[in-house]
């Protein structure tokens, strides 16, 4: 029997298109968290000045270059949410796989992102192909320790953010979202990917610092409209002296003088002055007599 190769060719070649779609559909749908940057994305080659950090150094002796580079693709199949059962503790950066265990390891010292808590912030969720499906997003509890693995109970129990089917724009999903209230100094966001058209969910570990809100601003006082007792001199309320009307104020002149005592010096001086005169007078007619 002859057996054309022609017609083996062809067959092999329809096996091959029937297989694809499958193939796409799993190995395709890959994706991190890339604003703010996973700790794979950041030591990934795209991320520049973070990838050469002591701590992505750390990571990529443990699980090698080339399991960085393939940054989004930590995922893992028919979780179907079930994360805390599936995914063991100490494990949730690598998502329990062990050629990216380098992402589990416990360090302060991962690149990290400066965020404000409560404040709002354009979430990027890089994808390879589009894909339906829901993000969860989970913040660290106050305490936190990042020099110890990371475990589900280190996790508040409820997302702060979630989405459904984000739009996709430039290669990323971007989404708005509020950032956790009250948090700050270092904390880590975990973001859960699950798609539901594929039976992949995606992990990734975004290292973050919170800084407090800044409060708004005291209006300044008014000055007030009294006139200080640097300009005016505060009224004075002693008896009302000869020449006097009663109540009326006393002012004070720089040498701090009254003006009426001024006046009545000098209404004295006057009168003696008058005196002496008639005096002087009385005395030369006495001697003429």
């Amino acid at each position: 029997m002859t057996v054309r190769l022609p017609a083996v060719v062809a067959g092999l070649v329809l096996v091959v298109v029937a297989a694809a779609p499958a193939a796409t559909a799993v190995a395709g749908t890959h994706g991190a968290m890339s604003s703010p940057p996973s700790r794979s994305a950041a030591c990934s080659p795209e991320g520049g000045a973070k990838a050469r950090s002591r701590a992505c150094r750390a990571a990529a002796s443990v699980s090698g270059a080339a399991a960085l580079a393939d940054f989004d693709n930590v995922r893992v199949p028919n979780v179907r949410g079930r994360d805390r059962k599936l995914i063991p503790d100490g494990e949730l950066c690598s998502a329990g796989i062990a050629r990216f265990r380098g992402l589990d390891l416990p360090r302060s010292d991962w690149p990290a992102t400066r965020l404000t808590s409560g404040a709002r912030h354009a979430f990027r969720y890089r994808v390879t192909i589009p894909h339906h499906g829901g993000l969860r997003m989970y913040v660290t509890r106050d305490g936190y320790r990042p020099t110890r693995k990371l475990t589900w109970s280190a996790l508040e129990p409820k997302p702060f953010l979630t989405v459904q089917d984000p739009p996709r724009r430039g290669g990323s999903y971007v989404f708005t979202g509020r950032l956790p209230k009250g948090k700050s100094g270092r904390h880590l966001i975990y973001t859960i990917w699950q798609t539901s058209d594929t039976p992949d969910t995606y992990y990734s570990c975004s290292d973050v610092v919170f800084a407090e809100p800044r409060s708004k601003a005291k209006p300044v006082p008014k000055a007030s409209a009294k006139p200080s007792a640097s300009r005016t001199a505060p009224a004075t309320r002693d008896a009302p002296q000869a020449g006097t009307a009663p109540g009326q104020a006393r002012t004070r002149n720089v040498a701090g003088t009254s003006d009426t005592t001024m006046m009545a010096a000098g209404g004295g001086a006057a009168l003696l002055v008058a005196a002496a005169g008639a005096t002087i007078v009385l005395l030369r007619r006495r001697r003429q007599l």
